[in-house]
């Protein structure tokens, strides 16, 4: 669906994004993920054929962005973080008027407009002005007016931006049913909302992809919490086994007195805990606790930083 190869857009002397490649496959719904100034606003203007990368490629649907930019526009809906609405006008008006300016043809217009209405709650509503809609709702006819053309792939800048919780777990249940049709991505700073409904994530920093995986795999960990009685070293028992990377103690077991917790980095996920859990037992150690450690991406994201930092500091 979306192939982006080496891509950089820079702003005269500021790159904004650094040599970005991935690719999205159809149904897909992908969180986009970074601080701002990270580069996730120049990235989807470039999808959206808003801004020329300055190198590099990207194709939706197989038709070139910049040869063939009418084209691949045609092909996505675009809810930006400041929906573009007419307080002024009654949203049935507005939803019409978006669907003649992308291009849906005259006598399908009010089916068009009747099925965004229906798949974003909007039918009640369709005679009543912008302006007197909760924002709620007025998010609702933004994404209703990027559906009305039936898109193949869906761009949703900040869609839960600014909203309470109940208008918040409306839109991330639209979004799931959206998924169904369309490839999404959305684009958040906000972690909950990728946590809630994406099946993969990619995460940009200074303007690099610094993340590119399916989420349960970017939460899986690699890293194992033990908690043995005080005074084992538990880094004389592990240290030298194979794929254990490294052995640390963090310090007293806040919930087990007497007992210290120590941390465990594996080389791979999960597939050698069992083994150091037998071979524990059978060195008759007292364990009080033997778990992965729990990952969340507030927790991969600082991770992600920490490692950036480090490396721009070491090519220093």
């Amino acid at each position: 669906m979306i192939r982006i190869d080496k891509v950089t857009r820079k702003y005269g002397d500021n790159v904004a994004v650094r040599d970005v490649s991935l690719t999205i496959q159809r149904g897909e719904i992908v969180g986009l993920l970074g601080h701002n100034g990270a580069g996730k606003t120049t990235l989807m203007k470039m999808l959206t054929g808003y801004l020329e990368p300055t190198s590099g490629t990207i194709a939706v649907g197989g038709a070139d962005v910049v040869a063939n930019r009418i084209e691949v526009q045609r092909q996505i809906g675009y809810l930006p973080e400041n929906a573009p609405l007419y307080p002024e006008m009654l949203v049935q008006e507005y939803l019409l008027m978006m669907a003649e300016l992308r291009g849906v043809p005259a006598d399908r217009r009010p089916r068009a407009v009747a099925l965004a209405a229906a798949r974003t709650g909007l039918q009640q509503h369709l005679l009543r002005p912008i302006a007197q809609l909760s924002k709620g709702y007025r998010q609702r006819v933004g994404i209703a007016q990027a559906i009305v053309h039936e898109p193949a792939l869906l761009v949703l800048d900040e869609p839960t931006n600014g909203l309470d919780p109940v208008q918040i777990q409306s839109i991330r249940d639209l979004i799931e049913r959206l998924g169904k049709t369309s490839t999404i991505i959305l684009s958040t700073h906000i972690l909950q909302e990728v946590e809630a409904v994406c099946d993969r994530v990619l995460i940009m920093i200074d303007g690099q992809l610094s993340a590119d995986a399916p989420l349960q795999q970017l939460l899986q960990s690699r890293t194992l919490r033990i908690s043995v009685r005080e005074g084992t070293d538990l880094k004389a028992t592990l240290g030298g086994m194979d794929g254990v990377v490294a052995v640390r103690r963090e310090g007293p077991d806040a919930d087990n007195d007497g007992y210290v917790a120590w941390s465990v980095d594996l080389a791979e996920q999960s597939a050698l805990g069992p083994n150091l859990l037998h071979t524990l037992q059978q060195k008759g150690l007292d364990l009080a606790s033997f778990a992965p450690e729990h990952r969340t991406l507030e927790g991969v994201f600082k991770q992600l930083q920490r490692e950036h930092v480090a490396r721009q500091e070491s090519a220093a």
